[in-house]
């Protein structure tokens, strides 16, 4: 709407969208109407401050609030991955982790939570039915199928092994090498990494049932040092242990984040403390 208005000869004209209307007023009235209007304007004016101050500082106190919910909620996540880590600890079994090989003892009665069988592609004889964690069974496969690829051939020669198994198969060696020798590189029943169902020795066509120290000279040791660990598995008896004789065949599934940290750190596992070794049991099948 177009409005102006005139003041002529003491008259007050009013236009209103082309039309006039003239009204006979004083200045003086004329001056307390403009005062009027102006009272009204700057009061307007205020209010419209005061509308604007409210809105910004609940815009600003809407702000703070979405902050405060955006904090909880993480709060809240990282309690609920608290949790679940807490749940994962409790429910996953203390022993997969534990250092052994004259250090721990190993219950005659224990047995893995569940096992299944390596395919018998991995296996040094087919005739064999070998068992493997079957937590930790899809590591070992990954591996054993990115070695292929990479024209590595490894083969399985020995894995899960209960504690009678280990008691007879130590008889044996004892047999045939000596209570002296067979000590030096085989665990008495119950110290075996093998019957935690987490342990392989491993082999190659060429080497067959034979575990040698010589088995670090082929292409597939070569191969395992420098990949097993990104599929969780260490060398448990490096050169140098204090525990038995060097075995380069002997490895053993402690899940990939404790295995890159000890590659890292170019440490081996039985050199960590066992209490920063349990740190990663939780997320040992992650």
């Amino acid at each position: 709407m177009n409005v102006s208005i005139q003041i002529l000869s003491g008259a007050l004209i009013l236009s209103i969208a082309g039309g006039v209307i003239a009204y006979n007023m004083t200045q003086t009235h004329y001056n307390a109407i403009i005062t009027e209007l102006q009272t009204e304007i700057a009061s307007s004016t205020e209010a419209l401050n005061a509308l604007t101050y409210e809105k910004t500082e609940l815009i600003q106190k809407v702000a703070e609030k979405e902050q405060d919910i955006v904090a909880l909620d993480k709060k809240y996540k990282r309690a609920d991955q608290k949790a679940d880590d807490l749940k994962k600890i409790i429910e996953t079994d203390k022993e997969l982790l534990q250092k052994y090989s004259k250090v721990f003892f190993l219950n005659e009665n224990y047995t893995p939570e569940k096992l299944e069988s390596i395919p018998f592609k991995f296996v040094s004889n087919p005739e064999k039915t070998l068992e493997f964690h079957a937590e930790a069974l899809n590591f070992l496969e990954d591996m054993l199928n990115d070695a292929l690829d990479d024209d590595i051939t490894l083969k399985v020669l020995s894995a899960y092994r209960s504690f009678d198994t280990q008691s007879a198969l130590k008889t044996s060696y004892k047999v045939t090498y000596g209570a002296g020798t067979a000590n030096a590189f085989s665990a008495d029943q119950g110290y075996s990494e093998h019957q935690l169902g987490t342990t392989v020795d491993l082999t190659t066509t060429l080497m067959g049932a034979s575990l040698s120290t010589s088995f670090e000279n082929t292409d597939a040791f070569k191969w395992l040092t420098e990949h097993a660990y990104r599929y969780g598995f260490i060398l448990s008896y490096p050169k140098g242990n204090t525990y038995y004789q060097y075995e380069p065949w002997h490895w053993r599934f402690v899940g990939k984040d404790l295995a890159r940290k000890l590659n890292k750190e170019n440490k081996n596992f039985y050199d960590l403390d066992q209490r920063d070794i349990n740190e990663y049991l939780g997320e040992i099948f992650d």
